[in-house]
């Protein structure tokens, strides 16, 4: 049975336009002199543009899909007794990478994922400022449009390197990355904000992402299942499991490696 066998390929071409609506919405924002910041509960930052971003996927995904419920990381309150009962949902966030948005680093993108029973099957991740958007689906494909081509992700040719290329946050440093590098042995890193980290993997410009650190479900679920249409791999640090979604109540993913296609999984 094909894992994406509710997911409509039709519909894939309609997110990477609800993606690059929402991406202009939030460039309105990012050209202007203010951003709006405030604090959310955790401390993290929200802007103009996140809230903006999220009304406008919100809008039209509502029209799409109707009868699909959308959890976002702008809306996330959603009671553990109704979210357990979802078979399929959209996942989004509306702006991942606040703090590159705020650094104007353009380093932050807009993320769309459809979950089928605990796996995330379709994804688009578009980074309004470098105007790349990729986008995949199981068992369809996994693509990155450009100002000028598209390319076909599963395809493209790659020169595998000797030594790994690891992909790390900007701004996120967790303790055990350290250990973890240590063990892998000779390597060049490389930091990069937001869900980019997945999308140079699947591009084929780095080989790991090893994310020994906090992050949520809404913040992996897009690119993951670009990667994994790629045919990368994103799996749990301690069990080598794929990662998966609204298995629990608490919305924190747990620790993950994610490799490229043409790199072995390691932990």
């Amino acid at each position: 049975m094909s894992l994406n066998h509710t997911f409509k390929q039709e519909w894939l071409a309609e997110i990477v336009e609800i993606a690059k609506e929402a991406g202009d919405v939030i460039m309105h924002v990012y050209e202007s002199a203010d951003f709006g910041i405030e604090a959310k509960s955790d401390d993290s930052p929200v802007t103009a543009a996140d809230i903006a971003s999220h009304e406008a996927i919100v809008a039209k995904l509502a029209q799409l899909t109707p009868d699909i419920p959308v959890m976002s990381e702008e809306a996330a309150d959603i009671a553990w007794d109704e979210r357990r009962h979802w078979q399929q949902y959209w996942l989004i966030d509306p702006l991942d990478g606040t703090k590159e948005f705020i650094k104007r680093n353009g380093e932050f993108t807009v993320n769309i994922a459809f979950i089928d029973n605990g796996r995330a099957v379709a994804g688009v991740v578009y980074a309004p400022v470098l105007d790349k958007c990729y986008y995949g689906a199981l068992d369809i494909g996994a693509w990155l449009a450009t100002a000028h081509q598209v390319y076909d992700l599963n395809t493209q040719a790659v020169s595998v390197p000797i030594e790994p290329r690891v992909v790390g946050s900007r701004s996120h440093v967790s303790p055990g990355l350290e250990k973890y590098l240590v063990e892998l042995g000779a390597h060049s890193m490389t930091s990069i904000g937001s869900s980019l980290k997945f999308c140079l993997l699947a591009e084929g410009e780095a080989e790991i992402y090893p994310r020994l650190g906090l992050t949520s479900e809404w913040d992996t679920a897009a690119a993951q299942a670009v990667l994994e249409s790629a045919g990368g791999l994103v799996i749990n640090y301690e069990t080598g499991l794929p990662l998966d979604y609204n298995q629990k109540e608490n919305i924190l993913n747990p620790y993950f490696i994610a490799t490229a296609k043409h790199w072995p999984s390691k932990q």
